[in-house]
């Protein structure tokens, strides 16, 4: 494969920070350099901000890269890497900023790579821009397990927004050589579900009036549903519904916010579950967006083919093909069939 740079407009599709992370991402496995104009062109504050430049700065670390654009709102990025560096990284936003996101920007890398790999992040882990620690680990972590990763996690506190101060750890030991593909189709039957509703320096009555929201419209038996006092650096809430099938766990979130009332936290969780349970799909539309790039890795690395079922594609993830499509020379065919999709890679 040629060593020259892919010019990547961030711009392009959602024109969000999955650009830049996923090019990030990409540019290390398969060491070719990347040029990024128009970082978040599509957000009201464009350019680098601190868990996007995080994200950079990890990516370097682990990639040993050179770097230049690495500068809080800089819209232009050059990034060219050396080789993956396995080892032990501390990375800390300093903000409320996603953790779970810079870690996506750096695992699929370090899954790949010779030697064990310890990573330790401090920031956000609970905010309603990116995937909650709990959706990694209950939904996404089993997945690339599947795949042939031997990953394992340590939760240690929890980051809401805007306070963040949370913490985590996730070691690789021992690395995937070469992942493996997957076949998600169907979801197989329902093994366990749980409501659990999460609460730091507030108010038991808001988590209680959410469990109640959602046992009045599920009618799920009494034990599936769950109240989480926890510490926190600033006040926090979220409502987490866990769907365990057969062939594939889900996870559905609704966020606390000012000016949200706990009932309706409760129910943007209910109906999210709710559609996914009506499109009869085994993949959700958060879980499919996660999936795109480390499928795609498994059918660059070995030519295994992977297939899912999912719902319509959210911007993201018609985007996020759109990148990998530029990195990697595999085929990523989407055919529709009624309200859902199945989606080839390789």
């Amino acid at each position: 494969m040629p060593n020259t740079a892919i010019d990547i407009d961030g711009s392009q599709g959602e024109g969000g920070g999955q650009i830049l992370r996923s090019s990030l991402t990409l540019s290390i496995v398969t060491g070719r350099p990347v040029h990024l104009t128009n970082i978040r062109a599509g957000r009201d504050k464009p350019g680098l901000m601190r868990q996007h430049l995080t994200a950079v700065r990890a990516a370097a670390e682990v990639a040993q890269a050179t770097v230049d654009g690495d500068d809080i709102k800089s819209q232009t990025l050059h990034f060219a890497p050396t080789a993956i560096a396995s080892g032990q990284y501390h990375f800390a936003i300093g903000t409320a900023g996603s953790g779970t996101l810079v870690l996506q920007t750096v695992l699929p890398a370090l899954l790949l790579a010779k030697g064990d790999s310890e990573i330790i992040i401090e920031g956000g882990t609970h905010n309603q821009w990116a995937p909650p620690f709990d959706f990694l680990q209950q939904a996404y972590f089993p997945l690339l397990r599947r795949m042939g990763a031997d990953i394992s996690v340590a939760f240690q506190r929890y980051g809401f927004y805007p306070a963040g101060g949370g913490r985590f750890e996730v070691s690789i030991v021992p690395p995937a050589e070469q992942l493996q593909g997957l076949t998600l189709l169907d979801r197989g039957e329902v093994h366990h579900r749980a409501v659990t509703a999460v609460i730091a320096n507030l108010s038991r009555s808001i988590a209680q009036r959410e469990l109640q929201a959602a046992a009045e419209k599920l009618n799920w038996p009494g034990d599936c549903y769950h109240l989480s006092e926890v510490r926190a650096a600033g006040p926090g809430n979220i409502v987490i519904i866990e769907l365990h099938c057969e062939h594939v766990r889900e996870v559905f979130t609704g966020f606390g916010r000012i000016g949200a009332k706990a009932e309706g936290v409760a129910l943007e969780a209910v109906s999210a579950l709710r559609d996914y349970q009506a499109a009869d799909v085994p993949v959700g539309p958060y879980l499919a967006d996660q999936l795109i790039l480390p499928l795609s890795l498994a059918a660059w690395q070995s030519g295994t083919q992977s297939q899912f079922r999912t719902m319509a594609l959210t911007r993201h993830s018609t985007t996020h093909i759109d990148i990998v499509r530029r990195f990697l020379e595999i085929p990523i065919d989407v055919d529709q069939q009624e309200s859902a999709m199945t989606v080839t890679i390789g």
